[in-house]
């Protein structure tokens, strides 16, 4: 079962979510959130990346960060930017990207959910990173940026989260960058409808936000007889067939000694390739290579790859065959000699790259299905570092988890 449960949400005005609302913190470097942030005291990065109201020169895990953190999300309930509800709620959260639309449940997750690997992860998370979270979830009291969860979809929850959309949005706007956001406050009456028909789900799978979830869990246990909501923490929850998944590509940055003749000549053994190829690639196991102002089409060859939920990843061909028997590339997680861009950015930032001497080849990816996804936690196998690419990205502040709402 998925226990999924409403809350007391804190969170903007009508006049105000916009101006509220913004990027995950993961998203964008320090330099990035302080120019975002600059003129605008409700942005959100003032709670999930509160070094923008300090000196630049203070480290981003400073004491004084975190501390800055909880003062403004303080600062923010007592000046009415957030307001908490005056009952728990279901809260659903629509976005519009071109032509795609995707609509989740936002609801407090269990953690022992998580710790007991009935909402499966996929990823790897790093020391440092989940340190942070932990420290900043732990320091706040509160969950202010939701982990972004999917299951398998279900037309009675379709139907249950219809009747929700088909009513009056609390909040409907469109950012900079095109994405429209549309969020509903469920009345309370569908509470108990929303929890029982997510109690019949199975399992929830960690989509995007490995290292929230997994410092919720730390979190959790750090607070472990306290008062407060801490065994609960926010996601979105997504029905897997609304989800789009682009590529993450990649650059690396040179050929490990070789020659770019010799490298074409080993990739043969494992892939065929084809001269002034597309791109973009067309199908699965097929991906793009960029190499000397060409682009390369690489298939690989039947056999090649184990036919395990993660051997016949795209991602895991192309490391297994490639990167590390003939770029050096052992573990992606801690080589610098690789960079991972995102499929939003396009192809052209690809070219840019290479043809600026920033990287000496470019991979293009076909991208990771998210069914390929699910089929690897539920076989409780790891991805590689950087296989998918969730867009658009949840807005941050639009509403937060209080563990101990006033």
């Amino acid at each position: 079962m998925a226990l999924l449960k409403p809350f007391r949400g804190a969170r903007p005005s009508k006049s105000k979510a916009q101006a509220v609302a913004a990027p995950p913190y993961d998203v964008v470097s320090s330099a990035e959130a302080r120019a975002y942030a600059a003129g605008k005291p409700d942005c959100f990065f003032r709670v999930s990346r509160p070094e923008v109201d300090l000196p630049a020169d203070v480290d981003e895990h400073a004491d004084a960060v975190y501390a800055k953190g909880r003062e403004n999300l303080e600062l923010f309930l007592k000046n009415g930017t957030l307001k908490v509800d005056a009952e728990p709620h279901f809260y659903v959260y629509r976005q519009r990207m071109g032509d795609h639309a995707q609509v989740g449940l936002v609801a407090a997750a269990s953690v022992e959910e998580y710790d007991q690997s009935r909402i499966k992860k996929h990823e790897l998370t790093r020391a440092d990173k989940e340190d942070d979270r932990t420290r900043h979830i732990d320091e706040l009291g509160a969950n202010d940026e939701p982990v972004f969860l999917t299951y398998r979809a279900r037309p009675d929850i379709d139907a249950l989260i219809k009747q929700i959309t088909d009513g009056a949005p609390e909040y409907d706007f469109t950012t900079d960058d095109g994405i429209g956001h549309t969020f509903w406050v469920a009345a309370p009456s569908s509470n108990g409808p929303i929890a029982a028909a997510f109690a019949q789900v199975k399992a929830l799978y960690i989509a995007d936000g490995h290292h929230r979830s997994a410092a919720a869990s730390r979190v959790a246990k750090l607070r472990k007889g306290k008062g407060g909501e801490h065994g609960f923490f926010l996601a979105v929850v997504f029905p897997h067939d609304q989800l789009k998944v682009l590529p993450y590509n990649r650059l690396v940055k040179d050929l490990h000694g070789r020659s770019a003749a010799d490298l074409l000549e080993k990739i043969a053994a494992k892939f065929d390739v084809k001269r002034d190829g597309q791109a973009l690639p067309e199908k699965v196991h097929q991906l793009a290579m960029y190499l000397d102002d060409h682009w390369f089409t690489l298939e690989a060859k039947p056999g090649s790859y184990p036919e395990t939920p993660t051997g016949v990843l795209d991602v895991s061909i192309l490391q297994t065959n490639l990167l590390e028997p003939l770029l050096g590339i052992g573990d992606p997680r801690k080589d610098s000699r690789i960079e991972f861009v995102g499929g939003i950015r396009g192809t052209r930032e690809l070219e840019k790259r290479v043809d600026d001497d920033l990287a000496r080849v470019a991979f293009s990816m076909y991208p990771t299905r998210v069914e390929q996804m699910i089929a690897i936690a539920d076989a409780n196998e790891i991805m590689p570092p950087k296989s998918t690419w969730f867009e658009p990205k949840l807005r941050s502040g639009l509403v937060v988890h209080l563990f101990e709402p006033a």
